[in-house]
């Protein structure tokens, strides 16, 4: 545990020297860039700068494109998601649904740049959150996709052993990965 709060202490530095050394290469071009939301996110954080907030805006975010496609919006998504992390403290969310999906759809997004990074994140997610399945699931999903069946079937029996819900959620999970389903849920079971 120690090692993946020094692992993400690390992560958070180096996120915010990157976005403060982005930010004064980029200070002409804010203006005249729409896309930029750092309005939107300086009023989430200077007012409520709670995990509904934050995901409603990465959602609408995430709306303007195909993150798999375009390497831009996938970076700037990394990068907002990054910065809700950072700003949303775990000792105060880690309860909260709307913060678990940010952690999970970082760890995914992570997935489609650097799987090692992506594990990590979804390991940290796993660790702040483990009372929703979905996170659970998809940490499975992400070890299956990356041919670790053994891991895969681990974490999902390992879900059911700290009680995470809804355990349906769980049980649909390994039915299908006995099935050799190659998507633990379908988009309807989701």
């Amino acid at each position: 545990i120690t090692s993946i709060m020094n692992r993400v202490r690390n992560w958070k530095n180096k996120y915010r020297n990157e976005e403060n050394i982005t930010d004064e290469f980029n200070y002409t071009k804010i203006s005249a860039d729409t896309t930029d939301n750092s309005g939107t996110v300086n009023h989430i954080m200077m007012t409520t700068n709670n995990p509904e907030d934050w995901l409603c805006f990465l959602l609408k975010l995430e709306k303007k494109g195909v993150p798999q496609m375009d390497v831009s919006l996938l970076n700037r998504l990394i990068g907002r998601y990054s910065q809700a992390v950072t700003a949303l403290p775990a000792e105060k969310y880690s309860q909260d649904e709307s913060y678990a999906r940010i952690l999970v759809r970082f760890a995914e997004l992570k997935a489609l740049q650097d799987p090692e990074e992506a594990r990590d994140q979804f390991h940290l997610a796993r660790l702040n959150c483990k009372k929703f399945a979905f996170v659970h699931v998809a940490f499975a999903q992400f070890e299956l996709s990356q041919e670790n069946e053994k891991k895969c079937k681990q974490i999902l029996q390992k879900a059911v052993e700290c009680s995470a819900v809804p355990l349906e959620l769980l049980e649909t999970a390994l039915q299908n990965f006995h099935l050799k389903k190659k998507q633990l849920l379908s988009d309807e079971e989701k």
